[in-house]
């Protein structure tokens, strides 16, 4: 895979899978299934830039599970993988454990 470096308080991220079994057993094709919102940051930028020119870092990392909007940020397909480009602000919470 090509390296990415995202710029300043923008992160990659790649989808993860859903849960294709309901509750009850029964198996949801993929016709049925709605695009993930959970997904694991595969890059992140150094942070955003203040008015005042400092610059805030960035809370996530490489590495962090998150959650995100449904439709949030710009889908991306590099060297075969499918992606998503997001801003910071789009990323409502990380999921640890």
């Amino acid at each position: 895979m090509s390296t990415l470096r995202p710029l300043h308080d923008r992160v990659i991220v790649k989808r993860l899978e859903e849960e294709r079994v309901s509750a009850g057993g029964i198996v949801i094709p993929d016709s049925a299934t709605e695009k993930p919102t959970r997904g694991k940051v595969v890059a992140a930028g150094t942070g955003l830039i203040l008015s005042d020119g400092k610059v805030r870092p960035m809370s996530l990392k490489a590495g962090d599970v998150v959650l995100f909007g449904k439709y949030a940020g710009q889908e991306i397909k590099i060297d075969g993988e499918e992606l998503v480009f997001l801003k910071e602000d789009d990323i409502v919470a990380v999921i640890e454990g």
